[in-house]
């Protein structure tokens, strides 16, 4: 595999998981601030873990359809690099979180079938990055991190405005595949290095980043 592989571990919830991560060479680490979620942290929780993340390593906040009372709360406990929103918002409340904030905005969009292309289009233009997940199944909780994969072969080759990452499934068995088949720069993992919902495994998140090479 040519270049250098960006890999964003998301989902950590203790110094072990961060570690772990750091160790490997992860160059994003995300927290979620979704409370349906098994990797749930707080904003006070979620300062305490940022101090152990070393300079040059991207902090990144997840966020589902946040307001601005709860984006205030995050951004003003912890340093976050970047904010990641993942859920309905539309490319004007993108523009509206980054004018607000002043951090770059990931903006994710949910991909099952080729007319979703257009919502990655209609965001490229505003956000800093995109992330290209799978859809939530229907009647789904939690908006990512369920495990799934889409088809591959719907962004093969494509390209956007800004810098893309790749979501949905990825496994330290199958990221390589991935990776080959989209030709992704970047790519984030959440339930794929857990040994539990919520419980990141050290040997799975070394695996992961080793198939990335």
């Amino acid at each position: 595999m040519s270049g250098d592989i960006q890999v964003k571990i998301c989902g950590l919830t203790d110094r072990a998981g961060i570690e772990a991560s750091v160790n490997a060479g992860a160059r994003y680490l995300g927290f979620n601030f979704f409370p349906k979620s098994p990797r749930y942290v707080t904003p006070v929780q979620a300062a305490e873990l940022a101090m152990s993340v070393p300079p040059g390593v991207c902090k990144v906040a997840l966020t589902v359809d946040a307001d601005n009372a709860l984006l205030d709360d995050i951004t003003g406990h912890a340093p976050f690099d970047m904010l990641q929103l993942h859920g309905h918002e539309t490319p004007a409340r993108v523009a509206e979180v980054k004018a607000r904030y002043g951090l770059p905005v990931m903006k994710v969009v949910g991909v099952a079938n080729v007319e979703d292309l257009a919502n990655v289009e209609a965001h490229s233009t505003v956000a800093d990055q995109i992330l290209v997940d799978a859809k939530p199944p229907k009647g789904a909780v939690l908006p990512g991190g369920n495990g799934i994969a889409f088809d591959w072969k719907l962004i093969a080759g494509r390209r956007w405005p800004v810098p893309w990452m790749l979501a949905g499934g990825l496994t330290p068995e199958n990221v390589s595949e991935a990776i080959a088949q989209t030709g992704a720069r970047q790519v984030d993992v959440s339930s794929g290095v857990e040994s539990a919902p919520g419980c990141k495994d050290a040997d799975m998140i070394a695996d992961f980043l080793a198939s990335t090479k």
